[in-house]
């Protein structure tokens, strides 16, 4: 019984210690020299996503502001690729999950080089205090004038209001494909 009370009085002394311990900083003040935006477009929703399509979207030959690009993310935000093997009845999913850095490296070249626009042409947003998510449909051409585009598909887009702007936690995105039709609901009205 002695050994209970020595053992509760040990832990009991930790208690205060442990409460006043500082939390950990999180992805924005861990990172102070992470790329920041003063565009206003960043203080609303729809302008962040409409940044995000912009930073990526160019003709061949012409390189991307990936600074630009990483001031729209928090620091340790993700992107996320879905794969799907087996098209018709995807026989195998998996996703391969990319910081920003690893994003930016995986594309520049190929968009650089090919040409790559991609627009929303349909959102839907669902919003709770500081936390928002976007589900934007999406078009991509090779050149802005191509009459229909090579992909469409469906990004979902976790952003999160903090210091009078948005700032995007993850996208993850699928395509259409066979079977995998884009749902009405989720095109233009």
């Amino acid at each position: 019984m002695k050994r209970f009370w020595i053992a509760a009085l040990l832990i009991a002394g930790t208690l205060p210690a442990l409460s006043q311990t500082p939390p950990s900083p999180g992805s924005i003040e861990a990172h102070p020299t992470w790329p920041q935006s003063t565009t206003d477009a960043l203080k609303t929703v729809d302008g962040t996503i409409s940044a995000l399509y912009a930073a990526i979207s160019g003709p061949a030959g012409q390189k991307r502001d990936w600074n630009a690009f990483r001031s729209l993310f928090l620091p340790d935000a993700r992107l996320v690729v879905t794969r799907v093997a087996g098209v018709a009845n995807a026989t195998k999913t998996d996703a391969v999950i990319l910081s920003v850095d690893d994003y930016v490296n995986r594309v520049s070249t190929r968009f650089e080089t090919s040409g790559f626009f991609e627009r929303g042409i349909a959102s839907r947003k669902e919003e709770y205090g500081v936390i928002t998510h976007v589900w934007t449909t999406y078009e991509s051409r090779h050149k802005t004038d191509d009459p229909t585009p090579f992909a469409r598909g469906i990004n979902s887009v976790e952003l999160l209001k903090a210091n009078g702007r948005y700032y995007i936690v993850q996208v993850m995105w699928d395509s259409e494909r066979p079977n995998n039709e884009i749902p009405k609901e989720y095109l233009p009205k």
